[in-house]
């Protein structure tokens, strides 16, 4: 019996997209959903919440205005990490020249979505 990957590329999972930026699955389970993220500049993912989980981002490139509701916004660049816990409004827009990338982790699994107001 082969031992299952535990060891994922952030690269490989990378989807440029013209339209809406594409969430791109690296694991989903019961206990979460891991998906790399990639926005053009000008691009934006749309502010929402997860009713009964928490998201965090780990941003490995670009730069983006991270929404927090209430018209609250935040400057996010590589190497930061941004947590939205159950409820919280979280989304993005990429205010840079270059890709906005990174990796978001939902826990729990069934952590929910819905759209929601900058």
């Amino acid at each position: 019996m082969g031992m299952e990957s535990r060891i994922f590329s952030v690269a490989k999972h990378i989807r440029p997209s013209d339209g809406e930026p594409i969430r791109s699955v690296v694991l989903e389970t019961k206990d979460s959903a891991v998906v790399v993220w990639h926005a053009h500049p000008g691009q934006e993912i749309a502010a929402h919440i997860h009713p009964h989980g928490q998201d965090t981002w780990t941003v490995i490139s670009g730069e983006a205005e991270y929404y927090q509701g209430g018209g609250i916004v935040a400057h996010l660049k590589a190497g930061d990490i941004a947590i939205a816990k159950p409820g919280q409004v979280h989304g993005a827009l990429n205010s840079g020249s270059e890709p906005f990338i990174f990796v978001s982790v939902v826990a729990s699994g069934n952590a929910g979505f819905a759209l929601a107001e900058k």
